[in-house]
């Protein structure tokens, strides 16, 4: 009988989520002859049944497309499912679904996801990881994470845009990105797009320090700011701002901290101050060439895993050679920005704060 393979995505969606499964199915079907089924909405999917014999009929013209043709859920763990007003470990139902309709399972996501995935594979389930983040913070050597790219390039063309009419009203403009708890898409699109004022995770704030970088500008005629500021960015000594999330079994959504950095440096500046959240903007919308190619190198070595049964592993490029690395590593923390790095000093030397 053809092995067969199930795919599923989990977590947040990430332009080129549709590429990596197109790779997959392309290379299980023209390299190895292998049969693919794809589970939708995340685990959801597989504890509710819900899946799809994937050909290349159906990954065929989705490159370009955001969104994920399975679908997805970032509150859906097995471990801990919501079921009738209390939670429920169903992951053993979880992983004999898998077993019944495959000999393995690809997990297409984040660090969420993949811990999951390791999880699963502990309990004796063939595993393969494939990352997937807009917020890059996977543990995966010196690699980039698919959906960061596009991620930051549109936070960088907000930027762009928001430069002009800031300036044409003399304002501060703080634009909050995403990125949880790492402050990659806030550094990259700060520097890529011209920001005054950069405020991430890794690096506690101070109003009087961005203050002093708003006057440093004014004295050279420069009436106007654009600060950025990632979503899990704090004031020192303070906190990360959490939403309340109205479904139960999500988990914790940052958001907000731009409105409270506009309000406070209005306030301690006289000047007006606007802030803008781009929210989900950033994780819609076709891939960038980056994102796709990425991909699709990681599709298709997430199926030369899978042939050769090398499970328990999540595909990762390091110096531009695909290498394994064990679900374990990759699923241990968070990978956050180095305040010493070279883009970080990079930043610092041209003039950006970092509000410290």
């Amino acid at each position: 009988m053809k092995k067969r393979v199930a795919v599923l995505t989990g977590g947040g969606d990430a332009p080129g989520l549709n590429a990596v499964i197109r790779a997959i199915v392309k290379t299980a079907i023209r390299q190895y002859d292998y049969q693919v089924i794809g589970f939708l909405d995340g685990f959801k999917g597989v504890i509710e049944k819900q899946l799809i014999n994937l050909t290349e009929k159906n990954v065929s013209g989705i490159l370009p497309r955001g969104g994920t043709i399975l679908g997805t859920t970032n509150r859906d763990n097995p471990f801990h499912y919501w079921v009738n007003d209390r939670y429920e470990d169903k992951s053993d139902q979880c992983i004999a679904t898998i077993k019944e309709h495959a000999d393995c399972l690809i997990v297409i996501g984040g660090d969420g996801s993949l811990g999951i995935g390791y999880d699963l594979f502990q309990k004796g389930l063939p595993v393969i990881g494939c990352p997937k983040t807009i917020d890059n913070d996977l543990r995966l050597n010196n690699s980039q994470t698919f959906g960061f790219d596009t991620a930051y390039a549109y936070a960088t063309e907000a930027l762009d845009r928001l430069h002009s009419t800031a300036e044409s009203h003399h304002r501060i403009v703080c634009l909050e990105v995403m990125g949880r708890n790492a402050g990659w898409i806030a550094l990259y699109s700060g520097l890529a797009g011209g920001a005054d004022v950069i405020l991430i995770p890794e690096i506690p704030f101070r109003y009087e320090k961005i203050v002093d970088k708003i006057n440093e500008r004014l004295a050279h005629n420069k009436k106007f700011s654009l600060v950025v500021v990632a979503e899990g960015a704090m004031p020192e000594g303070g906190e990360a701002i959490y939403q309340n999330s109205s479904h139960e079994g999500s988990p914790l959504r940052l958001g907000g901290i731009a409105d409270v950095v506009a309000n406070q440096l209005e306030k301690i500046t006289g000047r007006e101050a606007r802030s803008i959240v781009l929210g989900h903007l950033q994780r819609g919308g076709s891939p960038t060439a980056h994102d796709r190619i990425l991909a699709t190198l990681y599709g298709a070595a997430a199926m030369d895993l899978v042939a050769k049964e090398q499970y328990g592993y999540v595909v990762s490029l390091d110096n531009n050679q695909v290498t394994p690395v064990p679900l374990a590593e990759a699923t241990k923390g968070i990978k956050t920005v180095a305040v010493d790095s070279d883009l970080v000093n990079t930043a610092r030397k041209i003039g950006i704060s970092f509000g410290d």
